[in-house]
């Protein structure tokens, strides 16, 4: 099942506090970025980020799901009512991310 536009559209408005956050769609799902580094993405309607230090730490209790088939298990955001939540926890996780790879 792919993801829809809705749902992006209504993640993406609950990321509204935070600035440089982008997307790109791949095949029917969403990949997030903020700073450019990928912290997570939109995955069948799910919202999911990548299980760093701060994620774990912010959230210890949050499932564990693949986002598809052969892909690492990545953490499932369950409340995506909380804006200021949203926006404190994509900002630690911009910290420890790795910076974008130089195109060649």
């Amino acid at each position: 099942m792919a993801s829809t536009k809705d749902y992006l559209d209504y993640i993406l408005e609950q990321l509204g506090l935070l600035e440089d956050i982008s997307y790109r769609a791949m095949m029917g799902e969403y990949i997030l970025y903020v700073q450019g580094k990928v912290f997570g993405g939109i995955y069948d309607n799910r919202f999911l980020v990548k299980p760093v230090k701060s994620a774990r730490a912010m959230m210890p209790e949050a499932p564990m799901e693949l986002p598809y088939e052969g892909a690492k298990e990545m953490l499932l955001v369950e409340d995506v009512e909380d804006r200021e939540f949203l926006a404190e926890l994509v900002s630690a996780m911009a910290e420890e991310l790795p910076a974008p790879r130089k195109k060649k």
